[in-house]
């Protein structure tokens, strides 16, 4: 059986900010649950990855965006077969919930959570109006995926697109009888990728200051702050114990700081101080020149992205 992805999934940049800033700031109780609802996701997004990769044979597009008709919406898989197009909304769901009407409720905090279906049907239709626009005449087929086999839904209606994890291999059975001919769809699927919006309007960002936030390397293990040196081209974290390239490490600090402050210019000593005065900043400078384009000279060296 042979997958072919075609947009590999990644952690989105909401999610990276809120780990980045989990290491180096005390977050507030409400950015913490986000934080760790992204997390949750993420995980249960690459629990879907594992399954799906081995149940049948066709094209897979992760972590869509498009705007269609002025109205955003994200899909964590399009699964493209030969006769129609699936539609996987992944949930990492856990505990026990019941439907009451068309209200998702906890049994244990007794409060009312999103109705994943509503979320779904709401894609799902939008969807369907691009593949018109585009003059696909596949039908799309969707789902709720849920992942976590501590998760129970009572009252679940007999006839509704969910899959739970006891249901996977039954499911997959009927992907595994899919047959993709080579080349098909391919057009489609390069149609659809084009489409694909990068920045989310439904992205949060905690509020914070570079003066606030903590100094140092986090490691690229644990997500912690504590590399520290090892040798001379070589760090390793105190926390758990992993062990990384001194520049690997840099090269990382320095997308990170990127990513929370664009409008800051890369210097080395901006550098240096990011990653908590850690070595020189000489041996900083060296791998920014390697890496990056210097611009400027003497006291207004910078450094910015390669083309």
């Amino acid at each position: 059986m042979i997958i072919l992805i075609l947009k590999e999934r990644t952690e989105s940049a909401e999610l990276r900010t809120y780990k980045s800033l989990n290491a180096r700031m005390d977050l507030a109780r409400a950015d913490q649950k986000q934080c760790d609802y992204l997390e949750s996701g993420y995980e249960g997004e690459k629990i879907f990855d594992g399954w799906v990769e081995h149940a049948g044979e066709g094209l897979i597009l992760n972590d869509l965006l498009f705007v269609t008709g002025g109205s955003h919406y994200q899909m964590d898989s399009l699964y493209i077969a030969p006769q129609k197009i699936y539609l996987f909304e992944v949930k990492n769901m856990y505990g026990d919930h019941y439907i009451e009407k068309e209200e998702w409720i906890s049994c244990g905090a007794k409060t009312e959570v999103k109705n994943p279906i509503l979320q779904l049907k709401r894609c799902e239709s939008l969807l369907r109006r691009q593949l018109q626009i585009l003059r696909c005449p596949l039908p799309v087929e969707a789902y709720v995926v849920f992942v976590n086999p501590h998760f129970h839904l009572y009252h679940a209606p007999l006839h509704s697109p969910m899959i739970f994890p006891s249901q996977w291999d039954r499911f997959s059975q009927r992907l595994k009888s899919i047959r993709m001919p080579q080349g098909l769809h391919s057009e489609l699927a390069e149609k659809l990728l084009s489409l694909h919006v990068e920045k989310s309007p439904y992205e949060r960002r905690p509020d914070f200051r570079y003066e606030e936030l903590r100094k140092g390397i986090v490691c690229g293990g644990c997500g912690r702050l504590g590399m520290d040196a090892l040798s001379r081209d070589q760090l390793v974290c105190v926390n758990c114990g992993q062990k990384e390239r001194f520049k690997n490490s840099v090269l990382r600090s320095v997308e990170e700081f990127r990513l929370l402050f664009p409008e800051k210019k890369i210097t080395s000593e901006q550098i240096h101080e990011w990653c908590g005065n850690i070595k020189n900043s000489r041996s900083i400078q060296k791998i920014l020149k390697e890496n990056f384009v210097r611009v400027g000279r003497s006291r207004g060296t910078n450094y910015e992205e390669k083309k």
